[in-house]
């Protein structure tokens, strides 16, 4: 039953109950036969539908874009000095070829861990969110952040969200990338890509302009929400590139799509700040509404999440609980593997 007199504002209006066997842990196959649920903001209206079936609901003359962020193999396993296990994940760089990292198991500044490939990890800087500035070495030899990916792509594993519970497979290699994944730098997929097929996505840009932007998704993406006061919490920022033909796109008057949370985070900031690159961290939410953003094609989130929020800057805290509601009960699969929806 939808909660009635929550405040927007406060981070347990945005909990709801989940039984844990809706959270997808393998993608549908073909992943365009994922459940579909089309919601309408004039009408308030529900429909049930597939991914197969997207293109009868996007309205005529939308321009949809697209991340072409492409995932990293950022989780590591190697041994500290000691010799004691130690799990890395890669996160983003920061200045002069280091790195933040996340890691898991103590360290301090100096410590030197070891990975496969005769790759060295040296400590530089704790910070006290949970973030290692660290340097990565191969040989003796410091690397760059394209040698860092190539590296990793090597000896790591992808990073799957902790919610699906088990470790990854030969099969996320390619689950976990979109068809169009094209840039390194991400930890986490665009997920509400995942569920186009080479077909659909075909068929999409028959009959629709597509346009692509990039913003590396961080580990900051599911980071939870902590604060009471949603606008206590401190939101991530991730690198993004808008290219000049999506930018001129986005400098016009045209109804646009966003596939998916990451790309309405980037066109709204691109729209707040007119740069086309850099770092993004806006936080969207029922009292920091989408200015340039339509519709939105989005998978269902973590509870109490930013991504959450997120949705209700489309819809509402009140509309976004019922479609929750709604789904769960109509057996929709969650989260990244999951089910989705399109907010037209």
């Amino acid at each position: 039953m939808t909660k009635i007199n929550l405040d927007p504002l406060k981070t347990s209006s945005y909990d709801y109950s989940l039984p844990k066997e809706q959270i997808a842990t393998y993608p549908v196959t073909p992943a365009s036969d994922a459940k579909l649920l089309v919601y309408n903001k004039t009408t308030k209206e529900i429909i049930h539908t597939t991914y197969n079936n997207l293109l009868d609901y996007i309205p005529k003359n939308t321009n949809i874009f697209f991340n072409d962020t492409k995932v990293i193999k950022a989780r590591i396993f190697g041994r500290k000095h000691t010799g004691g296990k130690v799990e890395l994940l890669f996160n983003k760089p920061h200045i002069n070829d280091t790195f933040m990292v996340y890691i898991r198991g103590k360290v301090r500044v100096g410590y030197e861990l070891s990975f496969d490939n005769n790759l060295n990890v040296k400590i530089e800087e704790l910070y006290a969110d949970g973030i290692r500035i660290v340097s990565f070495y191969q040989d003796g030899k410091k690397l760059n952040f394209l040698e860092v990916v190539e590296l990793l792509n090597e000896i790591g594993h992808i990073p799957l969200p902790h919610y699906l519970e088990r470790e990854d497979e030969k099969s996320d290699d390619i689950n976990y990338q979109t068809l169009f994944a094209k840039n390194y730098g991400a930890v986490a997929a665009p997920t509400a890509s995942l569920h186009f097929t080479p077909e659909l996505l075909n068929q999409l840009k028959e009959e629709f302009n597509t346009y692509y932007l990039t913003l590396h998704v961080g580990a900051g993406t599911f980071k939870p929400v902590e604060c009471e006061d949603i606008l206590d919490h401190p939101m991530h920022s991730e690198f993004y590139n808008i290219p000049e033909v999506s930018k001129e796109i986005l400098n016009e008057q045209s109804k646009i799509l966003a596939v998916g949370t990451t790309v309405t985070r980037t066109i709204e900031y691109y729209n707040d700040t007119k740069q086309n690159n850099g770092e993004a961290n806006l936080f969207l939410n029922p009292s920091n509404k989408p200015k340039k953003v339509d519709y939105l094609l989005t998978n269902f989130h973590l509870p109490k999440s930013t991504l959450i929020m997120l949705v209700a800057s489309f819809v509402g805290l009140k509309e976004t609980l019922r479609i929750y509601d709604i789904a769960v009960k109509e057996k929709y699969r969650f989260f990244s593997y999951g089910d989705g929806m399109i907010i037209i």
